[in-house]
Parts: structure tokens; C-alpha cells; sequence
């Protein structure tokens, strides 16, 4: 079960940093749903113009859950100015191992099971320099295409902006509603199955 935990917004806020912390209390509610149901809970942030090293400690006592991952949404790190839904953000090898040390000490530090860590990516400038995201043993990294649109497009972008740049894991994203915009239908598991490398992660939203 995902949950954005930091959710971008189009107004700067009280901080300036255009992004909503959603509380722990609600946080807590959406663990205890997945609880329920056996399920996994992943904590998703989208920055805004806020930063990852400012975000993620505050979601370290979920974290130190053994059934609780990680997601970074780059399409909403705003670097350059721009805020969010105006331009497709972007985030660095940089960011993304300051999250892999941060998970891999808090696996450590609680003699915890690997931590995931999905990285949302639809294009190319929302990763840059992916040769030098270093990997841990302690987190599994998990390159998701989360594009919607037609098959094709959806294809297209899983090869061009994820195969072709391999960290570690892929993953690949279904929207029910966004995808069938085109008029065809969603795909199925056995097509997305068929994708080369086969995605090991596979996101419903």
C-alpha cells in the first residue's frame, strides 16, 4: 500500500517549500490499513522545493517498521525555481544515495530485513548521473516507470528510461483511469510480465 507522506503543492505554503506533510496520526492510519490486509506500506515524498535530507528523517520512526519502505517521486523536486506541476522535477545520484545510506543505517542501527526503496522515473532528466548510485545490501533500489498513457508509450518509456539505464531493480506502474484515456484498456499482468528485464515491482494506482 502507498502512501504519499510529503505531497507536493501548486502554493508555496507556509514554509515556502511548496509541499504538505501529512501528519502521523494519518500516516499511522494507513500502516494500520496494510497491517490488515498483511501488506506492505511504502512512504512516498515528493520534495517540492523542500529537500530529501530535510523529509525523510521525520518519517524515521515508520521507517524503523520492518514492513514499512521508501519511494522518492522526482518529478516533483523542484531544483531550479519552477513549482510543482509546472515543470517535471529532477533528483541526483546524490539524493538518491543520501536515501540509501539513510535506509541501510536505520536497517543496521534495528537488525532489520533489506529496505526498498522505489524511484519514480518517467524521463530521462528525472534522474541524473545513475552510474553513480552506489548500492547497498541493506536496500533494494527499485526504478519504477510510472508513465501513463497508451501501451506504447508506456513501453517506450520502460525501455528508454529504465532498461536502458540499469541501477538495480525495475519496476512499472498501472493507472486505471489515466491509462485507458486513449481508449485502450489497461495492461494485463502477463503483458507487463513480458517486458524485458522483467519488472520485479509492479504498482497499481
Amino acid at each position: 500500500l502507498h502512501f504519499i507522506a510529503v505531497v507536493a503543492q501548486g502554493a508555496p505554503g507556509r514554509d515556502g517549500k511548496y509541499k504538505l506533510r501529512m501528519t502521523d496520526s494519518l500516516v499511522e492510519r494507513v500502516y494500520n490499513m496494510a497491517r490488515s490486509k498483511n501488506a506492505l506500506t511504502f512512504l512516498d515524498i515528493q520534495v517540492g522545493k523542500s529537500t530529501v535530507q530535510e523529509e525523510m528523517p521525520r518519517l524515521e520512526s515508520f521507517l524503523k517498521r520492518p514492513d514499512v519502505h521508501f519511494g522518492l517521486d522526482p518529478e516533483f523536486s523542484m531544483k531550479f525555481g519552477d513549482p510543482p506541476g509546472k515543470k517535471i522535477g529532477t533528483m541526483s545520484a546524490a539524493d538518491i544515495n543520501w536515501a540509501i545510506d539513510y535506509l541501510a543505517k536505520i536497517v543496521s542501527a534495528n537488525n532489520l530485513p533489506p529496505k526498498v526503496l522505489v524511484v519514480h522515473r518517467f524521463t530521462r532528466p528525472m534522474v541524473t548521473n545513475y552510474k553513480a548510485i552506489k548500492l547497498d545490501p541493506r536496500v533494494q533500489v527499485v526504478i519504477d516507470m510510472d508513465g501513463w498513457g497508451a501501451p506504447w508509450l508506456k513501453y517506450d518509456s520502460y525501455r528508454d528510461y529504465v532498461a536502458a539505464e540499469p541501477v538495480q531493480f525495475t519496476g512499472f506502474k498501472i493507472f486505471y483511469h489515466n491509462d485507458t484515456k486513449s481508449g485502450e484498456p489497461i495492461l494485463t499482468p502477463a503483458e507487463v510480465l513480458l517486458l524485458t528485464p522483467r519488472p520485479v515491482y509492479i504498482q497499481y494506482q
